[in-house]
């Protein structure tokens, strides 16, 4: 069985930093492609941040874009988010998923497991 289990939110001022943690269990990703997410209250869970299986190719929202960096440690069977110049508006429950293939998607519905998010809260 695949688990996802996140880690490292809380709560930071605007303008700090966290930096989120996915660690997988019962399956090696190596060979699959990764993503984050997130979903604000009363808000659709949005895409973040992808990576392909290597590291090599990520893709960012615009709205994280230059602020947040996703990364990769296979060997660790985990995968990273930093967040940096957090804002309040990024203020959300942060999920990782696993697409099973190398490339990364951007949709949600593309992602085969999920873990149970981390809550992330940005104070102005």
């Amino acid at each position: 069985q695949v688990q996802l289990v996140e880690s490292g939110g809380g709560l930071v001022q605007a303008g700090g930093s966290l930096r989120l943690s996915c660690a997988v269990s019962g399956r090696t990703i190596s060979s699959y492609a990764m993503g984050w997410f997130r979903q604000a209250p009363g808000k659709e869970r949005d895409f973040i941040a992808a990576i392909n299986w290597s590291g090599g190719i990520t893709y960012y929202a615009d709205s994280v874009k230059g602020r947040f960096t996703i990364s990769r440690d296979n060997a660790k069977n985990t995968v990273y988010l930093q967040m940096n110049s957090l804002k309040p508006e990024d203020t959300a429950v942060y999920f990782c998923a696993v697409l099973k293939g190398i490339d990364p998607r951007l949709q949600q519905y593309d992602y085969h497991y999920w873990g149970q998010g981390t809550q992330v809260t940005v104070s102005s």
